[in-house]
Parts: structure tokens; C-alpha cells; sequence
């Protein structure tokens, strides 16, 4: 189903997705808070799958936004006032899994949207793929580092300073660093299609490096305080319950939606700009 191009907020899409973001914690509810008897293998494939359909669903019906509206609103509801387990050390402050780990998720996600995006542009050669391919970069950018951020503080309850030169710190400071760098070379240009050239270039290079320094790396070290890094557990070994998993899901796709939706903006804006101007 299609919508016209200037969205408007009505009455019938926010129940629509209002009835979406009810579906995706029911179901979550159902899969997780039931205690079906299936190995968690199977429940992460019926939670993937779940919360696929439904947000091609709420994509299909034009009220993802809506959608992403009431998914966060559960999000920092539960997130703050819902159940977490009491672990030494950690205690409370592993609500922050909510925005930190969620948050690099959903960086994650604009990152692939914006290597895409840059793959379209050497294809086709048409600027409009280049904006969008900056402006998920820019949403990314953002998220990654309001994901330090959260991460600096954490560290600061868990390992009692902010900045403990953990491997998986430095990784992922080295590859912002790199996305910070994309910007200073698209300023660096005046021509807009030498500009789009060579930052699709950069971006599609940048990607899979990027993915190496927050995954791989890190895992290769051993003395890394990470969970899940450096021979630690991870958080679905011995704290990340069925509880927090319940609000851990939509947490990223909310947060998702929300980066998308500012990047859309953004692109509208700029589209609207680069035609008015006859640069596309």
C-alpha cells in the first residue's frame, strides 16, 4: 500500500501501529514468557521471523513510524521500571544494555543501509543514492557514538573508571574514527559527483573493516573485559533472561526505526534541496 509523499498522522495509523507494536511483545510474550519447550535456536528463529513480518507489515501499511513510536515508548518504559536479574557488579546498571548494546545494533543495521546505498550509486551513477548513502553514515555515526558514550559510563560502575583501554574500546574508537574521517573527505570535495565517487568507494571499504575491528578483533585478544570477548561469557550465558529479552528486541528495532526515520528526513530535506538547486 502506498502513501503520498508528505505523510500525516492519523487517527487509523496510530492504531495500526499501535496493534503492531502490541503484536511484536504479545508474540515475544508467547515465544519467551511461556517457557515453550523448544532449544533457544529455534525460539531466535520464531523471534527473527516474528518481528521481520511484522515490520514489513507496518512498512507495507506506511505506519512504521508509528510502529517505532509505541516500541520505543515499551522500550524506555520497561527498560527503566521492568524486571532485570541482580547480579554482583553489574546490579543495576545492566539496563543499560537497553541503549548501549541496542544502539551499536542499530548502527549496525545504518551502516548496511548506507553500504548499499553506496554499492547503488557506483551502479547507477544517481546522486540520490549517494545522499542516502551518507545520511544513514551520519545516523551511524551518531548512534556510535552515543554508544561509546553509554559504554564510557557503564565502564565507569563496572570497571570503575571510563576509559580502561580494553581492546573492544579501542576497536570500536578506531572505527569511528574511520566513519569520522568519511566526513572530512566529502567535505574535502566541491564537485558533487567526484564527492559521491569517492565516498561510495570509501564507504564500501570501510564496511567490512569496520566489522572486522568491532567483531573479530577484539575476540582475537585475551585480556579483553567484554562479555562474550576475550574467553569472557556473553550476556546470553549468564544474565540476559527471558525478562530482558522481552524488552532487549524491540529495543533494536525501535531504536533502528527511530535512526531511520531522522535519516529519512534528512534525505527529504536534502532531496528537495538538490532539485530545487538542479543538482539531480
Amino acid at each position: 500500500m502506498e502513501k503520498n509523499k508528505q505523510h500525516h498522522f492519523t487517527i487509523k495509523d496510530w492504531g495500526i501501529g499501535l496493534l503492531l507494536a502490541c503484536a511484536v511483545v504479545g508474540l515475544l510474550y508467547a515465544i519467551l514468557g511461556l517457557g515453550i519447550s523448544v532449544s533457544y535456536s529455534i525460539k531466535g528463529l520464531l523471534i527473527i521471523g516474528e518481528l521481520s513480518v511484522l515490520s514489513w507489515a507496518a512498512n507495507r501499511l506506511g505506519v512504521w513510524r508509528e510502529f517505532g513510536i509505541f516500541l520505543l515508548l515499551y522500550t524506555l518504559i520497561m527498560g527503566f521500571l521492568g524486571e532485570v536479574p541482580h547480579l554482583n557488579i553489574v546490579n543495576e546498571s545492566i539496563r543499560n544494555l537497553y541503549f548501549h548494546v541496542c544502539m551499536w545494533f542499530s548502527m549496525i543495521f545504518l551502516l548496511i543501509g548506507s553500504f548499499y546505498q553506496a554499492i547503488l550509486f557506483l551502479k547507477t551513477g544517481k546522486l540520490e543514492h549517494d545522499i542516502r548513502s551518507s545520511e544513514y553514515t551520519y545516523m551511524a555515526i551518531l548512534y556510535g557514538t552515543l554508544g561509546i558514550i553509554t559504554g564510557m559510563i557503564w565502564a565507569q560502575f563496572t570497571w570503575g573508571k571510563f576509559w580502561h583501554g580494553d581492546p573492544k574500546q579501542v576497536a570500536t574508537a578506531i572505527g569511528l574514527l574511520m566513519y569520522f574521517a568519511y566526513s572530512i573527505l566529502r567535505g574535502s570535495f566541491q564537485d558533487d559527483s567526484q564527492r559521491a565517487k569517492i565516498s561510495a568507494i570509501y564507504a564500501i571499504f570501510c564496511f567490512p573493516i569496520f566489522l572486522v575491528l568491532i567483531f573479530v578483533l577484539p575476540r582475537m585478544t585475551p585480556d579483553s573485559l567484554h562479555p562474550g570477548v576475550g574467553g569472557n561469557p556473553g550476556f546470553g550465558k549468564y544474565d540476559l533472561d527471558d525478562h530482558m529479552r522481552l524488552v532487549f528486541y524491540p529495543a533494536i528495532l525501535s531504536w533502528t526505526i527511530l535512526g531511520a526515520w531522522i535519516a529519512t528526513i534528512r534525505i527529504k530535506t536534502r532531496l528537495l534541496y538538490a532539485q530545487k538547486n538542479d543538482i539531480i
